[in-house]
């Protein structure tokens, strides 16, 4: 595993990598591609404003022209048309931007904006846009179409150069194409996102499968510890007892009989404990609360911590100031919840223990802490103190034995009570633990 996930991480960074320079690369050339097929449909589009114009009549009065004399070089009878109407004379200004307006939207291009104007075969402006002028010079941004305008009455003529010619201009083009591509885009970038959520979960799961492989390490390292030790003096006293010697001595006997049994019940709550992290890894906790005096439990807990006190040459100050120390809680977990932080305080401390042991009530909790002057342990150790299987780093204290279920287990309990627990600590300074039930369950 070791191995595998930096490899994993490697791979996967890769093909992450990849799929962003494939999305880039097909986006460029969506973008060339639609260029190309927004510039030829405008072009196709403008075409045909232009002959409409050529053919159409707007609704601008017919004004006569006088005909255009022969210059010599030509036959007279083919000059001597009368010269066609310009498209100003024919159309107002408004009815060319319509026309150009409705062949735009049929053919898909309903909020493309767009400048344009009439020139003669002089390149002389007869009619444009109000923006048209600004846009004209801009060609860096804008893209700009010519299409001749050649009247009927011109068009079977070879050699005759067109009359006049409509100027359409698309201001800001490439702007307009990734407004036009913006659903597209948005779906490749959702698309994106999606893949990076994914890549990013399944590398927090592998560090965290990582993680709680290497913390059940340690727990089965630590169960085989808890149980190798009993196991080991049971042996010992099991051979002493089947000497001779010790048989006729009822005190040595009595002596070897009461080590079997104390590393017997002591092998019995390692395995409780073990049950207990089961049941609370199924979410099976159940609760029988009955009405609970917490000061009560907390000196009948005391009473049994008596002899690692005195090994440790330690004591503890009660400060019970709650008016109201009875809550609604189970009597079993609740007990065990604090006999859990008053064990945890005498197992992360040298000597010279001294524990704090307060409590006082709100009108809706009651507030238990639980302050010692052990080792303390570092902000990190503080966020996860009551994940399963976590033990702090013990520093120059050794010997501290435990499966790492004592914090996780108080976490699960508080909750099931529906109460709160924190924890404030500093390294060296010593640990306070406040735990905040309330007195009514409704």
């Amino acid at each position: 595993m070791k191995r595998a996930l930096p490899l994993i991480v490697v791979l996967i960074s890769l093909s992450f990598l990849g799929l962003i320079l494939l999305q880039a690369s097909w986006l460029k050339s969506l973008l060339e591609l639609r260029e190309a097929q927004l510039f030829s449909k405008i072009n196709s589009a403008s075409a045909q404003v232009a002959v409409d114009l050529a053919k159409g009549n707007g609704s601008v009065p017919l004004i006569k022209t006088p005909k255009r004399l022969g210059l010599g070089r030509f036959n007279t009878d083919i000059l001597n048309f009368p010269k066609p109407l310009t498209v100003c004379e024919r159309y107002s200004r408004k009815e060319v931007h319509d026309k150009l307006k409705n062949f735009f939207d049929s053919n898909d291009f309903k909020n493309i904006h767009f400048e344009f104007a009439i020139s003669d075969g002089n390149e002389y402006i007869e009619m444009q846009s109000n923006n048209f002028e600004t846009e004209y010079y801009d060609t860096v941004h804008n893209k700009q179409l010519f299409i001749p305008i050649v009247p009927e009455s011109a068009s079977d003529l070879e050699g005759i150069s067109p009359f006049e010619h409509l100027i359409v201009i698309v201001p800001d083009f490439k702007k307009q194409i990734w407004g036009s591509l913006r659903l597209i885009i948005a779906g490749g970038v959702v698309f994106m996102l999606v893949i990076f959520a994914a890549f990013f979960v399944t590398l927090r799961t592998l560090f965290n499968q990582k993680k709680l492989s290497e913390i059940k390490s340690d727990f089965i390292n630590n169960m085989t510890h808890e149980f190798k030790t009993p196991i080991a003096t049971i042996s010992l006293a099991v051979d002493a007892i089947k000497n001779e010697k010790v048989q006729n001595d009822k005190e040595k006997l009595a002596y070897f009989t009461g080590i079997i049994k104390e590393e017997n019940k002591r092998m019995n709550k390692h395995v409780e404990t073990i049950l207990q992290a089961a049941l609370l890894e199924k979410q099976q906790l159940q609760l029988h609360l009955v009405d609970l005096h917490i000061h009560d439990t907390l000196h009948h807990i005391l009473d049994n911590y008596g002899l690692q006190l005195d090994e440790k040459n330690g004591k503890v100050d009660l400060r019970l100031n709650a008016k109201n120390n009875i809550v609604q809680a189970d009597e079993v977990h609740f007990t065990n919840l604090i006999s859990n932080l008053i064990d945890n305080a005498i197992k992360y401390s040298n000597d010279n223990v001294h524990i704090k042991i307060t409590t006082h009530s709100t009108n809706k909790y009651f507030v238990l802490s639980v302050q010692d002057n052990g080792i303390g342990m570092s902000k990190e150790s503080a966020k996860r103190i009551f994940e399963k299987f976590y033990r702090a780093h013990t520093g120059n204290v050794h010997n501290v034995k435990g499966f790492g279920l004592g914090m996780s287990y108080v976490k699960t309990v508080i909750d099931a009570h529906k109460g709160k627990v924190k924890v404030d600590s500093a390294i060296g300074k010593g640990t306070t633990f406040t735990v905040e039930v309330p007195f009514s369950q409704a």
